[in-house]
């Protein structure tokens, strides 16, 4: 392993993910002599620092003491992780968006490629405490971009994202999962299983060296990387405090799409993604194809128009409709009053009435024609799942 590689595997281990004190070291004299600045407390010239900053070099310079880089990497490489750099053919451009915020390095465990899987991908982020809504929209999301070849992003935490994650790996699609822990380090324990599924078929990607275990600064700053590696942000559910929010925000802050789904407006899981409509200019999702439509490529991956349903009676010709509408709500009428209503002539409102009765929109009774319960319905349907009668079927006159 090369000096570089060295150094940004050791500053992985010893400072926070994404210090922006650190990375002017680094982009000044490179990682090698950012490790060697944190060995001696000395800083180049012309890096100017204050007083905090000078504190957290000498946590640092502590931390830097039980830092072992060499065993970290012998580890990785036991269960087939890998360190990627900045340079590196696997190494995703866009985290370079993130600027004094970027990651010194990233520690992956999976085959998938993280720069290719990144080419077109969504983040999907939300609460933990998760209604079965949520997460019902969260795995269908999921599950309907992967079939349509994008890469699901989330953090592998309960609720929406652990859905999001499941959803792409129950269509065979892509995902990858960006921790707050060591790659290694199953977090949630809950999740144990969706992790090692995650492993065996996509990619986890983290920050942090092996073995690392999360604490909550961590898990707000790695949504940075949820929103840096991705074109946009869907959040599905979220309360009024929440890290998806966090995340959003990130991904306002990079200029790149957020996105959130509406809920009941009396569940607090949906407060957040409510704000996010109303206040900070999110673009509402109802369906996969507004997300692709939001994140692809201009002009090309437009979402289809919706169309409202089609109904039994607007299978109907214009005079066979007429007829119908001439009915009164209650009670019956004879041919003659609906041929005045209707405007058409005897022959034809008998023809009619014939075709409306084998529809079940009409019945005839003692005293003359009257709606059904299917004529009366605004829909024309007794049950909305039925197949209309072939005899709806337009006819030419």
């Amino acid at each position: 392993m090369s000096d570089e590689r060295t150094a940004r595997a050791t500053l992985t281990a010893v400072a926070e993910p994404g210090d922006a004190f650190l990375n002017r070291i680094i982009d000044h004299s490179g990682p090698e002599q950012a490790l060697e600045s944190i060995r001696t407390g000395r800083l180049p010239d012309d890096v100017p620092a204050d007083m905090k900053e000078i504190k957290r070099l000498e946590n640092w310079r502590i931390r830097l003491i039980a830092a072992e880089p060499d065993q970290d990497m012998a580890v990785c490489a036991r269960f087939r992780g890998r360190l990627i750099c900045p340079g590196d053919p696997e190494w995703p451009t866009t985290l370079d968006d993130l600027g004094s915020g970027r990651p010194y390095a990233l520690w992956l465990r999976g085959p998938g490629d993280l720069r290719y899987s990144c080419l077109r991908s969504v983040a999907v982020v939300g609460s933990r405490a998760a209604s079965p809504y949520g997460m019902r929209a969260a795995a269908d999301f999921a599950s309907e971009l992967a079939d349509a070849g994008w890469t699901v992003i989330s953090g592998g935490a309960l609720g929406i994202d652990a859905s999001a994650h499941r959803g792409a790996l129950a269509a065979d699609g892509p995902t990858v999962a960006v921790l707050a822990n060591g790659v290694d380090v199953p977090y949630p324990a809950s999740n144990e299983g969706l992790f090692a599924e995650i492993t065996r078929r996509s990619l986890l990607v983290s920050e942090s060296p092996p073995g690392t275990h999360p604490h909550r600064l961590r898990f707000l700053v790695r949504n940075r990387v949820i929103a840096a590696l991705s074109r946009g942000t869907v959040v599905v559910e979220a309360e009024a405090r929440s890290g998806a929010l966090n995340t959003a925000t990130w991904a306002s802050k990079l200029g790149r799409m957020v996105m959130a789904v509406p809920g009941p407006i009396t569940s607090r899981s949906s407060v957040g993604c409510h704000r996010l409509l109303r206040e900070d200019g999110a673009t509402l999702i109802t369906r996969t194809e507004e997300i692709i439509e939001a994140v692809g490529r201009l002009g090309a991956d437009l979402a289809p128009p919706r169309h409202s349903p089609v109904l039994p009676r607007d299978r109907l010709e214009p005079v066979t409709r007429a007829v119908l509408e001439a009915f009164p709500a209650r009670g019956p009428a004879g041919p003659a009053q609906l041929a005045v209503n209707a405007g058409v002539d005897l022959t034809t409102i008998n023809a009619k009435l014939g075709l409306l009765a084998a529809a079940g929109f009409v019945e005839r009774t003692s005293s003359g024609w009257r709606l059904t319960k299917v004529g009366k319905s605004p829909r024309g349907s007794a049950d909305s799942n039925s197949q209309p009668p072939i005899a709806l079927r337009q006819e030419p006159e």
